[in-house]
């Protein structure tokens, strides 16, 4: 495979969920350095997309938050006592970044707030996931 169709594949992969680009961006082999920005730019546009343009996306992320109430519950919590800066750290490792942007737009957050927390929530995340795959400090088995 191309190495440019591996690194949509991942981007594509972290549009749905963080958690399942970085193994696949190893199972694939690429470089630890490109798993992590291909998976934080994935997960970015999902984030952007939710927070900017898809109020029937929200609308459906938040029904299926509401199926999920110890999730639910545990970000309602992150955001009461942190708001937009707890709930955009916190998110992306949590619930995903698609959910969690749909949980701080229903909540009232800025957009832009919630995009630039979010955004720095995902890059964080991805490098921390990514070096722990790399370093061997977590399985890919552990992703499950």
């Amino acid at each position: 495979m191309a190495e440019w169709m591996k690194i949509i594949s991942v981007i594509g992969t972290s549009v749905l969920e963080l958690w399942a680009a970085i193994p696949l961006g190893f199972a694939l082999r690429l470089h630890p350095v490109t798993i992590g920005v291909a998976s934080a730019v994935g997960s970015i546009i999902a984030a952007a997309i939710v927070i900017f343009l898809g109020k029937s996306l929200r609308s459906w992320l938040v029904r299926r938050m509401e199926r999920k109430n110890k999730k639910q519950g545990r970000m309602a919590r992150i955001w009461q006592k942190y708001g937009v800066i707890g709930l955009g750290l916190a998110s992306p490792l949590l619930t995903g970044a698609p959910l969690g942007a749909a949980i701080g737009v229903s909540a009232g957050a800025d957009s832009v707030k919630l995009f630039i927390w979010m955004s720095i929530g995902i890059v964080l995340w991805s490098i921390i996931l990514t070096a722990a795959v790399a370093f061997g400090l977590l399985s890919l088995t552990s992703f499950g």
